[in-house]
């Protein structure tokens, strides 16, 4: 039987974060820094990185951390959840990325430490790299919010979420595709996972990017099939990271809610409590990471669902 949430998490200790220019491109949420936040761009996200992870550990999550090597430099290794993902049959998938400076991101001594370190059983690498030589990508858990139980993958089409890609990967693990349009301020919205969140009882979803009624009704159509409780965000809220959060669990078993504390300040108190009735809101400040990398908590989140050796 498969598992929506797991409690063991692959976070990226950032060693060079910054702007990226190459991801801006295609990502609205990104800012440039003005010239007085440069020098400690790096060090106020190690900050941020920091809190947030000890925060997890605090609640009983499993935290495994990996330092991020010096070189070649990787202003985005803090979101590891778009190059690879971690299945509850043993499979692994490498990612194609959009920007080419992400892709150096994907490390195998990562696969070799979760191995012989940490006694996971890796039986099968699924490798869709290859695609980035026909301009073809899928980022991960960015591009694609898996319902785990269901074998649904959700998939809002953009430069960085190619739907033959989508369809690929379903073919290969056994899902079911829903491809749809999401637009933010004129653009495709450039991850899923921005405006989409699959719990385990529920799911959270920005209904105001989807592109027509009739995306939307059909969408909504396929969510109420799996019986979970649909919480709508807004427009305002999904720019504020709200969609960008995850539901992992504590050793023990204890559903949390993991988002950044600018999701959790974009929620009213009647949302708060809504959520609070199946998990324990756990949240932290991401600010510079979201200003100048355009992701948030759940971007940050390699969920790790392999079996022991």
């Amino acid at each position: 039987m498969n598992h929506q949430c797991t409690s063991t998490i692959l976070m990226i200790r950032p060693a060079s974060f910054g702007y990226n220019e190459e991801t801006a491109q295609n990502n609205i949420y990104q800012h440039k820094p003005v010239n007085t936040e440069l020098t400690n761009i790096q060090q106020q996200a190690l900050i941020e990185f920091d809190a947030f992870a000890g925060k997890l550990s605090d609640a009983g999550v499993n935290v495994i951390v990996v330092s991020d090597t010096p070189e070649p430099q990787k202003p985005d290794a803090l979101f590891p959840n778009n190059w690879i993902s971690f299945h509850e049959d043993g499979s692994v998938v490498l990612y194609p990325m959009y920007a080419q400076n992400r892709r150096s991101e994907r490390r195998t001594d990562i696969l070799e430490k979760l191995k012989n370190e940490y006694g996971f059983a890796i039986k099968k690498i699924i490798d869709l790299t290859h695609y980035e030589k026909q301009n073809q990508f899928l980022e991960g858990t960015g591009s694609l919010v898996l319902d785990r139980v269901n074998k649904i993958a959700y998939a809002s089409v953009s430069e960085r979420t190619t739907p033959e890609l989508v369809r690929e990967f379903c073919r290969q693990l056994n899902y079911k595709p829903v491809l749809f349009n999401a637009v933010a301020n004129g653009i495709p919205v450039y991850h899923t996972n921005v405006l989409l969140s699959v719990c385990d009882k529920f799911v959270v979803i920005c209904l105001d990017y989807i592109s027509t009624e009739a995306e939307k009704e059909d969408l909504l159509e396929i969510l109420k099939k799996t019986k979970k409780d649909i919480i709508t965000i807004s427009e305002k809220q999904a720019s504020c990271f709200a969609g960008n959060i995850l539901e992992v669990k504590s050793r023990k078993e204890e559903s949390l809610l993991i988002m950044s504390t600018n999701a959790y300040k974009s929620l009213n108190t009647e949302e708060i409590a809504h959520l609070s009735r199946y998990c324990k809101i756990i949240h932290s400040p991401l600010n510079t990471i979201e200003k100048q990398g355009g992701g948030s908590a759940r971007c940050m989140l390699a969920e790790i669902f392999l079996p022991g050796k």
